[in-house]
């Protein structure tokens, strides 16, 4: 039994949705098929008496009066108000002239009131379906045609008749209007997924961009800077270009490891079996890094001060970064044989500094546009997690980049 009913309910489903899309291609076709049928139930509904009551004999009056208010229905797409106003003055006549006010005569009314309510605003809905209420209301009391009815039932079934349209307009009209804010939302919730998607993708090439970019320029400035060193004192230091050599392939090897962590970032699909990727370098890092750039002519000293205090993953990476980069534009740029890396914690923030005694004028040419992404990635990772980043020369010479990082407490 249950799967009779089922099978019928999708049949209705179906047909109803081949109505309502041919009902789409063919407005104008609906719209004559439903005046036809008004016209109809009004031809059948003004033949109707009370019993014992004989028929109003007015000739054809009546049939033009219902002739003329079904082709008014005609316009209520473009003037919904003149249909209201049009078939309800003459219902009003047509129950003076003595009809019997039944659910069949007042069908022209009870459409146009019903489409009024669907395209017209609440406010011009109860306007003019009020008055039109209250106008058949009063024809039907004052008329003859009810016999000895009661006032009650004279009032109570024109009412009833002409407020059912009203509302069941009102809920169609706040169906599609839900419909269309569903609609609408699902609309901006698309665009914000697509939106946000897109600003996920940009970020992560970003990312991946200033990763590469601190990897690639550092080993390769010092490589660089080794291998130039190694050049000069070939024929002079045997022994420390021997050294100087070795510390190239440790370079070397460096860059090859990170740029392996960074592409297996790329690669990685979450398979158990998989190698583990090397943990991102951080402040703990920072004496092979100072190792590196000595091996290539440049002496750092860091200095610490205050109570040394963990940091979050990405704020320790970001140090790291920064001041990788600020060393490698020392070692390029800054013409200087020796750089301070000072590390300073107060409070909740780290403040790194790195200076240099070099020129002024052989500053990091990425402080000038179009120069390098040097200076812009360093800005970039810092704003990134909340810190800061300052810049520029020192008035008794030299470079200098400072940064102030957010601590995270102790658990």
């Amino acid at each position: 039994m249950s799967s009779n009913l089922e099978r019928y309910a999708d049949r209705l489903e179906k047909y109803s949705e081949r109505v309502e899309q041919y009902a789409d291609r063919h407005p104008r076709l609906i719209d004559l098929a439903v005046i036809l049928s008004l016209m109809g139930c009004v031809l059948l509904g003004s033949s109707l008496t009370l019993p014992g009551v004989a028929p109003p004999d007015h000739g054809g009056t009546g049939a033009a009066l219902m002739g003329v208010s079904c082709l008014a229905l005609l316009t209520y797409r473009s003037h919904p108000r003149t249909a209201v106003v049009v078939t309800a003055l003459c219902t009003v006549i047509a129950v003076v002239l003595g009809y019997l006010v039944t659910p069949l005569l007042l069908a022209p009314v009870m459409a146009a009131l019903y489409w009024l309510a669907t395209i017209t605003d609440p406010t011009t809905t109860r306007l003019f379906g009020a008055t039109a209420i209250v106008a058949v209301v009063a024809a039907s009391v004052l008329a003859d045609s009810m016999g000895d009815l009661s006032l009650l039932i004279r009032t109570i079934g024109p009412v009833f008749w002409l407020m059912l349209p009203v509302v069941g307009g009102s809920m169609a009209r706040l169906r599609r209007a839900y419909l269309r804010a569903v609609q609408a939302r699902a609309e901006h919730a698309e665009r914000t997924r697509e939106e946000e998607a897109r600003l996920r993708v940009t970020e992560e090439r970003m990312r991946i961009a200033r990763e590469l970019h601190d990897v690639v320029a550092h080993h390769l400035a010092l490589a660089n800077a080794q291998a130039g060193t190694a050049a000069h004192l070939a024929l002079t230091r045997p022994e420390q270009t021997k050294r100087i050599l070795t510390d190239l392939t440790g370079t070397t090897s460096s860059a090859l490891r990170e740029l392996k962590a960074t592409l297996g970032l790329l690669r990685q699909n979450d398979d158990p079996t998989a190698d583990p990727l090397e943990p991102a370098p951080g402040l703990a890092r920072l004496p092979e890094l100072v190792a590196a750039c000595e091996s290539a002519g440049l002496s750092v000293s860091v200095t610490t001060e205050g109570e040394p205090r963990p940091l979050s993953p990405g704020a320790d990476l970001t140090a790291f970064r920064i001041v990788q980069e600020a060393l490698t534009n020392v070692t390029k740029h800054a013409g200087s044989h020796c750089a301070r890396v000072r590390l300073v914690y107060s409070g909740s923030r780290l403040v790194i500094t790195v200076s240099d005694d070099g020129s002024a004028t052989t500053s990091p040419p990425a402080s000038a546009p179009g120069r390098g992404f040097g200076i812009l990635g360093m800005r970039e990772r810092a704003h990134s997690i909340g810190g800061e980043l300052r810049l520029g020369p020192r008035p008794e010479g030299g470079f200098e980049v400072t940064t102030a990082l957010p601590l995270v407490p102790e658990a």
